[in-house]
């Protein structure tokens, strides 16, 4: 059992000053002030000077690795358990995404299974870029109801030219076969939707919008920051039709691809403009293929998206964009536990799993990242490594 004492607890809400209990993997109680000698052994982590939040959701990542698009030489690897946990993260959805062909749906819940026996908490989607979708039973709806970690599908690829080019009626059948999965199951039933950068914009999801019953909170569009057109047009959707978007993580702040809105940037943007602050989710594409530039702008190479991202541009909203704090970690926790339908997720509260991280309450550089109860990270070094790692 852990005791934490003295921490500025956020919620993601700011709780004000307490003590955190943890056991059993959970959190018992939330206290102005618990005390430290009692008649069962715990140890007391000293939370002065420091701000205790949720652990992170990354609700996009390749763990089975990604890329491809360069020829089989470009496949990036598959994600190390130090790689997620290090950024504070503490539950992933796994998806695959170009390649649907050499990376497989059976090869995806392995890794998920793999990540979980290590220690976090793990789900994937079902299929990829492609429609059909290539799922591991044949049906949409059964890989949902009948496998216990697949929470939706993606993601699925519109509005670019590496996607099936689907017709909105088959867009929209993909949806409501994971929502009718979802509701079947008890799970999410959400559709992460890769956005491209083609002229349809968000055409598809509002064709859903407009011409069924299905609510918003079944699609999530993820990469809406790749431009300031997509970025213009998710705010609208969000605003205006109710919509949820998310924003990527992975890219070089410092060589921003041409028309890139920062994540950061993107979330302040968001809230300036009046979108609901329920509406917008961060996610890293951790291990995805990533461009690389030289100082002078010009490419390198490929480098590989990383999930330590997350963090860092939940810290930039608040530090360099003026976002406050719980507005910022709602994008990374609350927000995607919600549409991931995770109850005892992303979010410091009684009897909710023990998925926390403490950090400096001035810089936010992260000190300690617990998760189901077992500190992972301390001193801001990895103290649980995952079964290959040096």
């Amino acid at each position: 059992m852990y005791l934490i004492k003295n921490a500025h607890i956020y919620t993601p809400e700011d709780l004000g000053k307490g003590d955190v209990l943890v056991g059993g993997g959970r959190i018992l109680q939330i206290e102005e002030s618990l005390p430290a000698e009692a008649a069962y052994k715990v140890t007391v982590l000293d939370g002065r000077g420091k701000v205790l939040m949720p652990g992170l959701i990354d609700a996009h990542v390749h763990i089975l690795g990604g890329g491809g698009e360069g020829g089989a030489k470009s496949r990036t690897p598959e994600i190390m358990l130090s790689d997620i946990t290090l950024g504070g993260v503490t539950t992933v959805v796994g998806c695959l995404g170009t390649d649907g062909c050499t990376r497989t749906m059976t090869n995806l819940l392995a890794k998920a299974k793999g990540l979980e026996e290590e220690g976090i908490t793990t789900y994937v989607y079902t299929g990829s870029y492609q429609v059909p979708v290539r799922t591991l039973t044949g049906s949409i709806m059964d890989d949902i109801i009948l496998l216990e970690k697949v929470v939706g599908t993606g993601e699925i690829a519109i509005s670019d030219h590496r996607s099936s080019q689907p017709s909105k009626e088959e867009f929209a059948r993909i949806v409501a076969d994971t929502r009718v999965g979802g509701i079947l199951s008890g799970k999410a039933g959400l559709v992460n939707i890769h956005m491209g950068d083609g002229e349809e914009k968000l055409d598809f999801l509002q064709y859903v919008r407009e011409n069924t019953q299905i609510p918003s909170a079944n699609m999530l569009p993820t990469h809406i920051n790749r431009s300031w057109t997509l970025m213009m047009a998710g705010i609208d959707y969000a605003k205006n039709m109710g919509g949820y978007i998310d924003l990527t993580t992975s890219s070089d702040p410092d060589f921003l691809e041409p028309d890139e809105v920062k994540a950061s940037s993107g979330l302040k943007m968001a809230l300036d403009a009046g979108v609901g602050e329920e509406h917008v989710t961060f996610s890293s594409d951790g291990q995805g293929s990533l461009p690389v530039f030289y100082p002078d702008g010009t490419l390198k190479g490929l480098g590989v998206g990383k999930v330590i991202s997350l963090y860092r541009e939940m810290r930039d909203a608040v530090l360099k964009d003026g976002v406050d704090l719980p507005k910022a970690l709602k994008a990374v926790t609350s927000n995607p536990a919600a549409l991931l339908k995770l109850p005892h997720k992303g979010r410091v509260a009684e009897g909710a799993d023990a998925d926390l991280v403490l950090a400096d309450e001035k810089t936010l550089a992260i000190d300690l990242v617990m998760a189901k109860g077992v500190i992972m990270v301390s001193d801001g070094q990895a103290l649980v490594k995952g079964t290959f790692e040096a």
